[in-house]
């Protein structure tokens, strides 16, 4: 009898050349018919994986695929360009956002990922490209708040400085100021509770400006009086 031999699914090689970051086996497998936007189990695309396995000539090959569909949302509502917030990797948001990715889709966004990374390139990025600082999560969680606990103090006093708004809370009533308590982050804590007592100075108030003073005609010395009519 001859010996059984394994063979693969497309679908098995298709996904192990992703983890693998294999661009040769994964074009392997893509000419050979094999679908480039096939989901796995939790409805993640490949290039979501590729993106967030580091794998990332296995996400230019994707990319690089006129076919790629860019903005597939897995069941935990993540797409590709999250990921790319969430590990700082500017140069392939750029791509996903020339190719369409959604920068201010609801609940958790783009914008909230590269908070909680700390990115402020990408930060900054995201928020050329329109997406909105106060944006807020399922749960009324900020990025400012992600930043706050889990960024960096860069990344809060950046989002501070473009006009996030210090004050909101999320659902339970915490700010970012008490996210960055659960983070413990003393640097991040200080950017926020500096920004506070900024906030809470009083307006100066405005000075009206000095009347203007009434000119005075000048003196005529008494030896050049002008002379008087004559009434004679």
């Amino acid at each position: 009898m001859f010996p059984l031999i394994a063979i693969s699914a497309p679908i098995d090689d298709f996904f192990t050349a992703i983890k693998n970051d294999n661009d040769g086996a994964l074009v392997t497998v893509l000419f050979r018919g094999f679908d480039a936007n096939t989901l796995d189990s939790e409805g993640r695309h490949g290039l979501h994986i590729a993106l967030m396995e580091g794998s990332l000539k296995v996400a230019k090959t994707l990319l690089d695929l006129s076919g790629t569909k860019v903005d597939t949302r897995s069941k935990n509502d993540e797409t590709p360009l999250m990921m790319a917030a969430l590990k700082g990797n500017t140069v392939f948001a750029k791509r996903l956002i020339a190719r369409g990715a959604d920068v201010y889709k609801t609940g958790w966004t783009p914008l909230h990922y590269a908070a909680t990374g700390g990115h402020v390139e990408m930060i900054k990025l995201l928020l050329e490209n329109h997406a909105y600082i106060d944006t807020e999560s399922p749960n009324k969680t900020t990025p400012l708040m992600m930043a706050a606990q889990y960024g960096t103090a860069r990344a809060v006093k950046l989002l501070i400085d473009e006009g996030a708004d210090i004050a909101l809370k999320n659902d339970v009533g915490m700010t970012a100021l008490d996210f960055s308590r659960l983070g413990e982050s003393r640097a991040s804590f200080d950017v926020l509770t500096a920004a506070l007592k900024e906030a809470s100075k009083p307006e100066p108030v405005a000075q009206q400006p000095a009347p203007a003073a009434v000119p005075v005609a000048p003196a005529v010395p008494a030896g050049n009086q002008p002379f008087k009519t004559r009434s004679d």
